[in-house]
């Protein structure tokens, strides 16, 4: 009877046990490949966004270093934390927004490919939203760093250094 009912529809379950419609679409290898594609691509997000968090916290670093003696002066002459905190801010909002714009227009741009491995739209403005914001958020989270070192920049040593 189980050979009979297999010639029929191979795809009829002819054993006791008996799975539910997820266990058994996740049991398909075409489910397991795409569930695969997802986890690498998830894996090398994570990886991007931690190598432009590390890229970007060095380069701002060095800046800093370099603008030693210009910070030193401006808190000689009295210039606020807060004031020196948002001259490293404002000197980093210009490269980070172009690079979310930049990341932005890619992603709409090449969304068509992306559709292939991502179920969903990748033109959803709340992904978009959600992309955006945590970008900002490690952006700030990497200037934050050289920009408290700028405050606390001593002016007698940094016009010694020269």
């Amino acid at each position: 009877m189980r050979a009979q009912l297999l010639a029929v529809n191979p795809d009829q379950q002819t054993w006791n046990e008996i799975e539910d419609l997820d266990s058994w679409i996740s049991n398909e290898p075409e489910w397991q490949q795409d569930h695969l594609a997802a986890w690498i691509f998830c894996v090398f997000a994570w990886l991007a966004l931690a190598l432009a968090a590390v890229g970007l916290y060095s380069v701002l670093s060095y800046t800093v270093a370099q603008r030693t003696k210009e910070f030193g002066i401006r808190i000689a002459l009295g210039a606020q934390s807060g004031h020196v905190l948002r001259i490293v801010f404002v000197s980093t909002l210009g490269s980070v927004a172009t690079g979310i714009l930049a990341g932005l227009a890619l992603t709409l741009a090449t969304s068509t490919i992306l559709a292939k491995w991502a179920a969903g739209n990748s033109r959803d403005p709340i992904i978009l939203l959600a992309e955006t914001l945590l970008l900002s958020l490690v952006s700030a989270m990497a200037c934050a760093i050289p920009a408290r070192h700028a405050c606390e920049v001593d002016p007698m040593t940094a016009l010694r250094c020269e």
